[in-house]
């Protein structure tokens, strides 16, 4: 049975990455990058569908675990009533090859230990052909091979590869799975030592880099670290996450896969990376971007695979139990066919940041926006499937038509700044028209809110937006009534829910956990409204939900008080770093966080009167 999902920690490489839980088994890994077959896939199945165990035989009475400072080289201390072991994980930072290592080393009396590997290629479905070469174990079906290198040896067992063995003090025991195509040669065994110490070197000088030094650095370095490892080097792409459906109620059908990179993050992602200083990372996922969403607007799709790719279809694989019983398990992601009106706004307001912020012109990049707003000129009346992908039928979000505004808005901005050839009269024109719809049909005045969608009366979470995005102040008595309104309807224990599941705005079953992204935009919201209190608080609660290691998921149930989703989180980490900016600046600066969108004075206007 897989642990809980709090009981995982990551490692990687920025080209893949692994979960390892506490008790010594890596269950989730994807080899070469994070959306290929995966050559584990324990989390959802069980140890036959893939797992490498590496632990004590004895009780284990006691585990203890920390990241080494300002790195991603995991280390595990294990308790028993014979001694104590530390068992360190960590993958090389290497743009030659791909490698997990574990290194094993005794501290206190003779501790005996297990280690046991499953190899399943294809997400569980696999054997492979299993032989020797010399020193080396090889595993090997169609396309892949993975090869297995250690200090001690190793025997086949019951279709698993197993050794036992015993360290003391100072004795020191390793491992390295390296994955390479079937057809390249064997590669020269790591050197496991001198392995760890270029990686620690490697994660030390990148995190040195890091610009944050407010109250909050733990925090937004770990928050850091794991963006950094869920980014595809070769392309610059960020997963939204490592793992596929992990489901967002236990048992449920909520299971989606998440290991591509969506538009919709873009902006958090590169107003996270500049706070840090992370300039040059900051540039290679504004460059990903442009690659991705080259060709017709028409065909923008509102997620990628991480070289870029568009196809990704969705498929169900029935021979996975799936995780703790949640079933489908899906790969692949339907979401990549809807249309979906706010990326546009995001896309527009990514590159309007990267100008602001001083990274260097991309010249075609205006290009291109001038077709995309040709594009949103009519499409920014048709309802789509909104900010949440919802699988039910499309409808006018509020949040999509405040998202279409944004890219006006931006496109305004930056050929005024530079004084580009533009027809800049008609877009005005547009710009107001969307402000005014959104303000008459997404705004409930009898009871004083914005809603999710046009012919809906209910609550959205996506609507604590609409201050960060500069579609209205913080202090507009619109925004201060949607934030009433969310606290009164969407907040559960204290955490924001999306909206309501129970509604069948989604067309799924009803019930997930909260969202923790969410949460954090209403810890910003209290922030830009002088609740300085507040906020702080809630975002204190916030970072006390990350597990032992930093790490938070998209969801977390306040009841069963788990985490829930898919894990470690992107938008989670993005929303983290950025809360704990606004937190960290001065209270007379907070309210100037949207000053780079510089709101037209119009958005000052008085709430239109009657209901939508």
């Amino acid at each position: 049975m897989s642990l809980p999902i709090e009981k995982y920690a990551l490692i990687g490489d920025c080209h893949t990455a692994a979960l390892v839980g506490c008790d010594g088994s890596i269950d989730w890994l994807c080899f070469p990058r994070f959306d290929s077959g995966a050559c584990f896939a324990a989390l959802l199945g069980g140890p036959e569908h893939g797992r490498w165990l590496l632990a004590p035989t004895a009780v284990i009475r006691r585990v203890t675990r920390q990241y080494r400072a300002d790195t991603l080289v995991l280390q595990t201390d294990f308790e028993t009533d014979e001694g104590s072991v530390r068992l360190i994980d960590y993958m090389p930072a290497s743009d030659e090859r791909w490698d997990v290592v574990r290194i094993v080393e005794g501290l206190r009396g003779s501790v005996a230990l297990r280690m046991e590997l499953v190899v399943r290629f294809d997400y569980g479905s696999i054997v492979p052909w299993v032989r020797r070469a010399g020193d080396v174990l090889l595993m090997t079906a169609g396309p892949d091979t993975l090869e297995l290198t250690g200090s001690t040896a190793v025997t086949g067992e019951n279709m698993r590869t197993v050794a036992e063995f015993s360290v003391t003090p100072g004795q020191r025991e390793s491992f390295v799975l390296n994955y390479r195509p079937s057809h390249h040669a064997t590669r020269e065994p790591l050197d496991a030592e001198l392995s760890l110490k270029e990686t620690e070197a490697f994660w030390h000088e990148w995190s040195g880099r890091c610009k944050y030094e407010g109250r909050w650095r733990g925090a937004v370095m770990r928050s850091l670290l794991t963006l950094k490892a869920l980014t595809y080097k070769p392309t610059g792409g960020i997963v939204a996450a490592p793992t596929t459906s992990l489901p967002e109620q236990p048992g449920g059908v909520r299971n989606w896969d998440y290991r591509f990179c969506w538009l919709r993050d873009a902006t958090f992602t590169l107003n996270a990376l500049l706070l840090a200083g992370y300039v040059k990372e900051a540039t290679d996922w504004r460059e990903w971007l442009l690659r991705a969403v080259a060709g017709s607007p028409r065909d923008l799709q509102i997620l990628y695979g991480v070289t870029g790719v568009r196809r990704l279809d969705e498929f169900e694989l029935p021979w996975l139990p799936g995780y703790q019983g949640a079933v489908p398990v899906r790969i692949g992601n339907a979401a990549s066919r809807q249309f979906q009106l706010d990326v546009y706004g995001e896309v527009m307001d990514t590159l309007h940041l990267a100008r602001v912020s001083g990274l260097d012109a991309e010249p075609a990049a205006w290009g291109f926006q001038l077709a995309m707003l040709e594009f949103l000129e009519s499409s920014w009346k048709l309802p789509d499937e909104g900010l949440w992908e919802v699988r039910g039928p499309p409808r006018h979000f509020t949040h999509s038509k405040v998202m279409a505004w944004v890219a006006f808005d931006r496109c305004i901005k930056y050929a005024e700044r530079d004084g580009l050839d533009a027809p800049l009269e008609r877009w005005r024109q547009i710009r107001t028209a969307i402000h005014e719809e959104v303000c008459l049909m997404g705004f409930d005045a009898a009871s004083n809110t914005f809603v999710q969608s046009y012919d809906s009366p209910l609550l959205d979470a996506s609507l604590l937006l609409i201050p960060q995005v500069g579609f209205l102040p913080p202090d507009d008595p619109r925004v201060l009534g949607t934030i009433a309104a969310i606290e009164r309807d969407l907040v559960v224990g204290g955490l924001v829910l999306r909206y309501s599941t129970e509604s069948g705005v989604d067309a799924l079953p009803a019930g997930e956990g909260a969202f923790l992204p969410c949460s954090f935009w209403l810890a910003d919201s209290f922030l830009l409204t002088g609740r300085r209190e507040e906020g702080e608080a809630l975002f204190e609660r916030l970072l006390a939900l990350c597990n032992d290691v930093g790490l938070l998921a998209e969801e977390y149930d306040p009841r069963a008080r788990r985490m829930l989703g898919n894990f470690p989180q992107a938008l989670t980490h993005m929303a983290l770093v950025n809360t704990a900016r606004l937190a960290s600046m001065p209270a007379h600066e907070v309210t100037r966080a949207c000053e780079r969108r510089e709101r037209p004075t119009a958005a000052r206007a008085t709430p239109a009167s009657g209901a939508r």
